[in-house]
């Protein structure tokens, strides 16, 4: 990669020892800090989910690292950076070609949530759409009703030959 600095910023995962992905995360943003890099590094994440634990009876909601030995990041990559990053306590390198940082596509941006999207259409009771997102995927759906403020809607979907309701956000569909 040549020394130009990128101009627009992109997500990037980084490969962190084993259960020091919380501390490679302190390290990195005490890096920022120290150096001033907030026009460069905008965001440091260490994907966790909230997953359901049966303990002696009881069922208590955890959070898990999604990607154990993984913390992502946002910025404007520059080999500049790739050394102060790289030599980051409790990060071993980008992932990628040769250890060289490779952005995230947009499919995987999306299914990690890592981006808020902006969605930009109307939405009317009868309107057919795909999902995108959830335990639908992939199937289309006929809107029956519309949830304007909160961004949702209920939906009529047709599986294994049986019609089924479910609510989900615009997010989660793509108009057709």
């Amino acid at each position: 990669m040549n020394n130009v600095m990128e101009t627009e910023p992109k997500w990037y995962v980084l490969h962190t020892f084993t259960g020091y992905e919380m501390l490679a995360k302190q390290n990195l943003e005490q890096v920022v800090e120290n150096g001033n890099l907030q026009n460069r590094i905008f965001e440091i994440v260490v994907p966790m989910e909230d997953v359901i634990e049966e303990k002696n009876g009881k069922k208590k909601v955890v959070q898990k690292k999604m990607m154990p030995s993984y913390i992502l990041i946002k910025m404007l990559y520059g080999d500049d950076l790739w050394h102060t990053i790289t030599s980051t306590r409790g990060v071993t390198g980008f992932v990628g070609p040769k250890g060289r940082p490779l952005p995230m596509t947009e499919e995987e941006i999306r299914r990690l949530h890592l981006e808020k999207v902006v969605v930009d259409f109307v939405l009317n009771a009868g309107d057919s759409v795909e999902i995108i997102d959830g335990p639908f995927e992939g199937n289309a759906g006929i809107v029956q009703s519309v949830d304007e403020v909160n961004k949702k809607c209920k939906l009529k979907i047709s599986l294994f030959g049986r019609e089924v309701d479910a609510e989900l956000s615009y997010e989660q569909i793509r108009k057709l």
